[in-house]
This record gives C-alpha cells, sequence and structure tokens, in this order.
C-alpha cells in the first residue's frame, strides 16, 4: 500500500529497527526493490532525488510508475514516494505530483532561513497528509551536485527544526554520501545521542548508509535512528552483476543482448542487497 512514512517510522522508533530508503534510478530498480521489500515484508521508502526525477521524465512520471509497478505486482507492505534532498521548489513540484513523502534540505542555508523555508513545507504537506524530512548540518560528499564536508549537526538547531512539527529529521552525526574512504573517522555517537536527547525522541535519519558497518548502523537504530538511506550499495552491486554478464560473453550468446537479460543480473542483484540490508536493519517481517 501506497502511504506517507510517518506511521512506519513511528513503529520502527518504537520497535528499535529502522526502514530502509532504497533510492530508485528506473523501472528495473523500483521492480527489484519492491520484489524484495514484499519479500522479506518490511515497509520501505523509495528514495528519489531531483536528478533521478529529472533522469526519469519528472516526479509525475516517477510517481505514476511506482504506483502501477506496485499494483502490478500485487505488493501488500507499506510504501512511501519520498523526495531525496528536495530543494525548496523540488518539494513543492513532489508534492503536486503525488509523492507521499518529501525531504527539505535547507541545511545550506543560515538556520533562520531553513527554519522559515521548512516551516513552509511542513505545512504545505502536513495539509495534504505527506510527510516531511528535514535536515541539519551536513551530510558529507555529493550528491546531485550538492556538496558537503560532513558537518556535524548543532543539537540546539535541531531541537529549533523539531519544534516545526517535522515527522523525522537528517542530522550530519559523520556520514557521507557515496564510498567511505579508508580514513573516515566513524559515525558521532555522542552528538547523535544529544540530538536524539532535544528532538524529544523524534525518528531519526541515517543518510549515506552504504558502507558503514553494521555493528555502527545497529547503534545509530539504538540511539533513535528509524530510517537509513542507500543508494551507492545498489548501484555498485548492479554494476558488478551486469559487468561479470558482459566479461564472460553472455551478451554474446543467442539474444543475450536483449536488455531484459542484460539488466537481469544486476536487477536480481539488487534485490539480494536489499533483502540482506533488510536484515541488517531489522525491518523484517515488520509490515
Amino acid at each position: 500500500m501506497i502511504v506517507s512514512a510517518s506511521e512506519m517510522l513511528k513503529k520502527a522508533h518504537e520497535g528499535h529497527y529502522a526502514v530502509a530508503q532504497f533510492n530508485i534510478n528506473n523501472l528495473e530498480w523500483t521492480k527489484s526493490v519492491l520484489t524484495a521489500c514484499e519479500e522479506m515484508k518490511s515497509p520501505v521508502i523509495l528514495g528519489v532525488s531531483e536528478g533521478a526525477g529529472k533522469y526519469m521524465c519528472g516526479f509525475k512520471t516517477v510517481a505514476d510508475m511506482v504506483k502501477n509497478i506496485h499494483d502490478a505486482l500485487g505488493i501488500t507492505v507499506p510504501v512511501a514516494i519520498h523526495l531525496d534532498h528536495g530543494t525548496y521548489d523540488g518539494a513543492k513540484a513532489a508534492i503536486e505530483a503525488g509523492f507521499t513523502s518529501v525531504m527539505f534540505d535547507g541545511s545550506h542555508y543560515d538556520i533562520e532561513e531553513n527554519i522559515e523555508k521548512s516551516k513552509e513545507i511542513i505545512a504545505l504537506a502536513h495539509s495534504k497528509g505527506i510527510s516531511v524530512e528535514c535536515e541539519v548540518g551536513g551530510i558529507g560528499g555529493e550528491e546531485d551536485g550538492v556538496t558537503s564536508m560532513g558537518e556535524v549537526a548543532d543539537p540546539e538547531e535541531c531541537r529549533r527544526v523539531n519544534e516545526l512539527g517535522v515527522d523525522f529529521l537528517a542530522a550530519g552525526i559523520g556520514n557521507i554520501h557515496g564510498k567511505y574512504p579508508a580514513n573516515w573517522a566513524g559515525l558521532n555517537f555522542d552528538v547523535l545521542a544529544k540530538i536524539q536527547e532535544v528532538t524529544n525522541g523524534r525518528p531519526l535519519v541515517l543518510h549515506g548508509g552504504s558502507g558503514i558497518p553494521v555493528e555502527q548502523v545497529k547503534r545509530a537504530i539504538s540511539l533513535g535512528v528509524s530510517k537509513i538511506n542507500v543508494n551507492t550499495e545498489l548501484q555498485l552491486v548492479f554494476a558488478d552483476a551486469t559487468r561479470k554478464y558482459i566479461e564472460e560473453g553472455n551478451d554474446q550468446k543467442g539474444k543475450g543482448y536483449d536488455p531484459r537479460k542484460l539488466l537481469a543480473p544486476g536487477a536480481k542483484a539488487i534485490i539480494e542487497k536489499c533483502k540482506a540490508m533488510i536484515k541488517d536493519f531489522g525491518s523484517d517481517n515488520k509490515a
């Protein structure tokens, strides 16, 4: 069922597990993620960056595609269609297009402007039953041309954004987008604990979930993280499986060049990676 992300994350927070946000990039990605989550009986958030939305011909196309695939596969688990790292205008456009959840990332503004814009998006989204994620601090690395050095969030700023009635909050705690470097210092659990304290148990979001050691992920969940974003890890397994298929010459056997066959190994790899991460996050059999 297509729903907002609010209720599933409240349940995750109370149950001390995390719901995965798996970012999607096309039909194969969407089908694979939904198939894995249905098999694992796990709720899921389908993340769509503005860049991916543009690639897939607009937010309306994405929303319609997800809903049609959802219905065709007979999906019974809760599914949210979520804008990832949305701009002010992008969040409004996603709401209009039929997304059931949006992230407004105002972390690059000063805190006063971040709060004012967040307040507007929250009011608009909530008037339509749509959940909202906001961000404080910076998530390191680069995504859709937005770069950050990974600034650790100020708990006081988190408290102020939390008071706006945001449904879940992303706060930088040393996490980054993309591959983690060998000299990565790890997550800042002291800051995470303080943020959870000042936000009165608000579900928190861990961006850059690809590559964080499982023991750190589980500790973050114990400190209030209820949503973990995954994108890079699915891209890597898809690329590896596709490369293997071609390097073994399978695209030259029969009609192995048929895109349905060419993309199948990567799609299967996404299913298996999603299932493994769902298990790690503890959301299996929580639908």
